[in-house]
């Protein structure tokens, strides 16, 4: 059963990044009394709701799925009841305004929540995570009215919220949408279909806050005409109780490979007389306001990569505990001690990294104003690193998951191939890890011809600087292991920022591996960062087992995980050419 790993979490948020000295004169957060005590509070509370109410539904929702009959979806047995329940603790609005009903904490409170929701269960996380997406969307570009209806609704949970973009023909591409609106006096209604849309119908909430793309019949072609509108399952009244049936329903839910608990609808709008919707933003912005959604979001899905990595971790510990092959149980096996270490080195170099950019974007939104720009520059930086990275990475820990239970694991009672299965969609939606690789490098690094990007590489010679100079052999020898992979880092990204105006191709070709090649740099430079911290505090005679144990997997992570940046370095840069040349009639 699913334990949130607590320890690591206070470590980092109250050691590591010092969120009472890092946010906590903020204003935004300054009568929170951020610190040891809240954090403790916060992270138990939510991890016994994981544990207790939300880990025994994932096999029950992955064996009873979500179903679609006469336009209503049933979803998993239990889930309804432990969703409402998400709500009455706060957790959907955790990071949301007090004026709208949130509770106003940082995302790094957040981002541990959603990191035990998805290790308890991905398919139940999806649905919090989609609602809190959505109201961050409307408290950015709706107006008034709108915020005052429905904000609240959504962050206290009692109201869930979607998002539609994807049609049949427009995917990653958003220019060929068809779903059309109309103007109708102070609203719109809208005429189409949107097929992926994940928690898109369900009986456990009341009401539905749909965010709807469309084309109005005047908008300029491409992605410029596109605008956003809010479709609610139920109109609502003036006083804010719920009036009649909107024309919005489910024609089916998607027989997927993995999240079964969640119904990923087709959506049809206005089948009768219209979808009546009301317009978020400025007509033909739509496209830049659900950019507001989808960076959460992509933030989010990062996540899901370390929540389904740390439960396949957990597991399989379990396992090679107890399964006795050649006379001792398999943990004390070579090989299957190699996969386990693998597996937590990783799950501590994403959680470190997820963590510290969870503070850039508080810092980002609600820092010191001089602060605010550079900050966003760097939160842009590492979202495509930490969705991309980490979800690339939850494949091949979830994987290893199954491989430490051998045959087993192969089997589907073990519930080691879900969070496999689970997992896999994550490379692919918000956005698609060639999207993201592509979009690190031509948008972020390059846009600022590198100088974003070179301040964060400033911060890891610092580290090194500080690894080499600690009185720890095993921090000496990690500082070298980080050196030597900033080294290609810089390298790659030089050559990288000199292919995009040279061949785009070439450039693009490589991106790839330069985002993975940049997730496992900045994976190591965190885990170096706790590692050091971890020092400090054996020194000073504290945690001892905790801190030896942090350094001991920080300087696996140097020895056995950096050296792939080398392997990326070269497919970069000494392979470039071959992928330029190989014909695609080839293929």
């Amino acid at each position: 059963m699913y334990k949130a790993p607590l320890e690591d979490m206070q470590f980092l948020i109250d050691d590591v990044i010092d969120i009472e000295n890092t946010l906590g004169s903020l204003p935004r957060f300054a009568e929170h009394g951020l610190g040891p005590d809240l954090t403790t509070a916060l992270l138990d509370e939510a991890s016994k709701f994981a544990s207790d109410a939300l880990a025994p539904l994932r096999r029950g929702g992955d064996t009873h799925p979500a179903t679609c009959a006469d336009g209503k979806v049933t979803i998993s047995p239990g889930y309804a009841e432990v969703l409402r329940g998400l709500g009455d603790g706060g957790w959907v609005g955790i990071t949301a305004d007090a004026e709208y009903g949130g509770q106003a904490l940082p995302e790094l409170y957040g981002t541990a929540s959603h990191e035990m929701w998805n290790s308890a269960d991905m398919a139940f996380a999806l649905g919090p995570f989609l609602s809190s997406g959505a109201a961050l969307a409307i408290a950015a570009h709706g107006s008034d009215e709108l915020k005052e209806k429905y904000l609240s609704r959504i962050n206290s949970g009692e109201w869930s919220g979607t998002m539609n973009l994807t049609e049949s023909g427009a995917g990653s591409d958003l220019g060929p949408m068809k779903t059309r609106a109309e103007r109708e006096g102070d609203h719109y209604r809208i005429f189409g279909q949107k097929i992926y849309i994940t928690w898109g119908d369900h009986d456990a909430n009341e009401n539905i806050i749909h965010l709807v793309l469309a084309r109005l019949p005047d908008a300029p072609e491409g992605s410029r005409g596109i605008s956003l509108f809010l479709v609610p399952k139920f109109l609502v009244n003036d006083d804010g109780s719920l009036g009649a049936r909107n024309d919005v329903y489910p024609v089916s839910v998607e027989h997927k490979l993995g999240i079964h608990g969640s119904p990923t609808c087709v959506m049809a709008y206005g089948d009768n007389d219209g979808a009546i919707g009301y317009l978020v933003g400025e007509e033909n912005n739509g496209l830049a306001c659900m950019f507001t959604m989808m960076n959460e979001a992509r933030l989010k899905v990062g996540l899901q990569g370390l929540g389904t990595s740390e439960g396949a971790y957990q597991q399989a510990v379990d396992y090679a505990r107890e399964r006795v092959q050649g006379g001792v149980p398999i943990i004390e096996h070579a090989d299957v001690k190699r996969m386990l270490l693998t597996m937590r080195a990783l799950n501590e170099a994403m959680r470190a990294l997820a963590f510290s950019e969870a503070v850039t974007m508080d810092l980002a939104h609600y820092g010191p104003e001089e602060a605010r720009t550079p900050n966003q520059r760097r939160i842009d930086l590492m979202i495509p690193v930490i969705k991309g990275w980490l979800t690339e990475v939850g494949l091949e820990v979830t994987s290893n998951g199954v491989q430490v239970h051998g045959g087993m694991g192969y089997v589907e009672e073990t519930g080691a191939a879900q969070y496999m299965r689970d997992v896999r969609i994550a490379s692919i939606y918000e956005g698609t890890n060639g999207i993201q690789a592509a979009d690190l490098l031509n948008r972020k690094v390059g846009r600022d011809g590198g100088a974003t990007m070179e301040a964060v590489q400033q911060e890891i010679r610092d580290t090194v600087e500080a690894l080499k100079a600690a009185d720890n052999p095993a921090l000496n020898t990690l500082g070298g292991a980080l050196e030597s992979a900033l080294a290609d880092h810089v390298e790659t990204t030089q050559y990288l920022l000199s292919a995009l105006s040279d061949s785009t191709f070439r450039a693009m070709g490589g991106s790839f591996d330069y985002m993975m090649q940049t997730g496992y740099l900045f994976g190591g430079w965190q885990l170096a960062r706790s590692a050091l911290v971890a020092g400090k505090k054996l020194a000073a005679g504290e945690q001892s087992e905790f801190c030896e144990c942090k350094i001991a997997t920080a300087a696996f992570y140097g020895a056995n995980i950096l050296p792939r940046c080398v392997g990326h370095r070269g497919a970069i840069i000494d392979s470039a050419s071959t992928l330029e040349q190989y014909p695609v009639g080839w293929l």
